[in-house]
Formats: C-alpha cells, structure tokens, sequence
C-alpha cells in the first residue's frame, strides 16, 4: 500500500505543479494583455483563449489534488456523533460517491472533448478539445485519489481530511 501512495503522491505533486505552472502562465499572459492593451494600445489576440483555457487545466488539476489531500470542506455534523468505525463507514461512502463525480467527469468531458476535436480555435489553431481534456484528466486523478483514500483507510492508514493535523509524512 505504500508504494501506491508513493506512486499516487508522485502523480499529484506532478499535478500540483503542472496546475501552479498554468497559474503562473495565466498570470503573465493576463498581464502581458494589460500592458499590450493600455499602454501600447494594441491587443495580443491569443492571450485571452490561452488564459481561459490553461485557467481549466489548473482548477481540474487543483482539484484532484485536493481531493487526495482532503483540502475540500464537508458537512461534518452527523460524524460527532458517531463512533470511530461509523466515521470511517461514511468517509468511504463519502469517498465513493466522490469517485463517481470523478467518473462522470470523464465520460461527459471525453464526450465534450469528442465533439470539439473537429473544432478549431481561431486565435490559438489548436483543437478545441484542448479545452476540454483537462475535465477528462481532473476526473481520472480524482477517481484514483478517492479509490487510493478507502485503500489506505482499509489498510489502516491515515487519510487527510479538511482542517485535521495530518504529517504530511504519516500521509505518504
């Protein structure tokens, strides 16, 4: 089981890299537009479609790595009540239901990403399914880090949750 958590912590800080790259990239290509814009008065066509689309790859990336991380809020009322084995019962539940959204995410995206491939955007020539790849990505990696949550929990591991004290060493 460690490995696998190794391997899945390897995929999501990739992931969170790659997410934090198209969060820097967006930046400079908004401001690059600014500048072009008011003080050369001119306008660089591709920066606005890039921003947009490179804004997709970072939120689907950032999330699956949230879900893996346990960084997303839940409604926790019921689990105070509840003993040790009941919380795990409805984390796993919670998890699996979590991997479904991941699953539909894949299937309606690759849907998406199908019917755009025939389309181009203009102002970057690439295929429009570029757009909608990273719904298909987000929603594999959230599907692996919620089936690598109820693993871990099965094996008796420490899985993250929002505002717990998890070390991230434990977590690996």
């Amino acid at each position: 089981m460690l490995q696998v958590a190794q391997a899945t912590g390897a995929i999501a800080r990739l992931a969170l890299w790659a997410a934090g790259v198209g969060l820097v990239l967006m930046t400079v290509f908004i401001a690059a537009q600014v500048f072009w814009r008011y003080v050369l008065n001119d306008s660089i066509i591709w920066t606005e479609p890039a921003s947009v689309m490179i804004m997709g790859w970072f939120i689907f990336l950032g999330a699956a790595v949230g879900i893996r991380e346990g960084y997303h809020l839940s409604f926790d009322v019921l689990l105070y009540v509840l003993p040790e084995r009941g919380k795990l019962v409805l984390y796993s539940i919670s998890d699996l239901v979590v991997a479904a959204f991941g699953a539909g995410m894949m299937w309606y995206g690759s849907s998406l990403a199908y019917k755009a491939a025939s389309n181009t955007m203009p102002s970057l020539g690439i295929s429009d399914a570029w757009s909608f790849i990273p719904v298909v990505i987000g929603g594999v990696l959230i599907i692996l880090f919620s089936i690598e949550r109820i693993a871990r929990r099965l094996a008796g591991l420490p899985t993250a949750r929002f505002g717990d004290d998890v070390d991230d060493a434990e977590a690996a």
